[in-house]
């Protein structure tokens, strides 16, 4: 696959971002631009510039008016991929919540693909409401679907909901993984 095309990724954890980002190959992440809440990473110039810095990071906005729309069509128009995030917000634990059909639009009107991504255990290694990761290596796994494209037809949100319906088969069917990873084998107990 080439750029341009918009990662979707369920959200539970502030580690989301560079988790993506270490993930995907470098030809892809080394321009890769990520999506964030206007309203809580711009609003602070010193969080605006780290935020920017660190993430490539182009503010979204999550309320209905907007005075900065169009910048993520006119990253994807210039062939760079984005990183969005459709829930929103954090979802909770291991919550796959709705996906808002900002996404899915976008790629309908410029025929770019969507990539789903799933992230595991995110949230355990950078618990909502905390300001460092958690000490220690924490297992969290990111896992890439196949590129998607919106059927003849189909509208922003019906996509939305097939994007939302794969992240979350790739996200249990890695909870599984995960699970049995952690098992102890036959005969050793904790």
């Amino acid at each position: 696959m080439t750029p341009p095309f918009i990662a979707v990724a369920n959200h539970s954890s502030h580690l989301d971002a560079p988790l993506v980002m270490g993930a995907l190959p470098r030809r892809f992440a080394r321009y890769l631009a990520t999506g964030a809440a206007a309203d809580y990473f711009f609003h602070k110039w010193w969080l605006k510039l780290f935020t920017t810095l660190f993430f490539n990071a182009f503010p979204v906005e999550r309320s209905e008016t907007s005075s900065r729309r169009g910048v993520a069509s006119g990253l994807l128009k210039v062939r760079v991929p984005i990183l969005l995030f459709p829930e929103g917000s954090r979802a909770s634990g291991r919550q796959v919540t709705e996906f808002q059909p900002g996404a899915a639009a976008l790629s309908i009107n410029l025929r770019i693909p969507c990539v789903p991504v799933a992230l595991v255990d995110a949230d355990l290694a950078m618990p909502r409401g905390s300001r460092w990761p958690v000490r220690g290596r924490q297992p969290v796994t990111v896992v890439f679907g196949a590129p998607m494209h919106p059927r003849a037809g189909e509208s922003a949100a019906a996509f939305a909901g097939r994007l939302k319906d794969t992240v979350r088969a790739l996200f249990d069917s890695a909870s599984q993984s995960h699970q049995q990873d952690d098992a102890w084998p036959d005969g050793l107990s904790a």
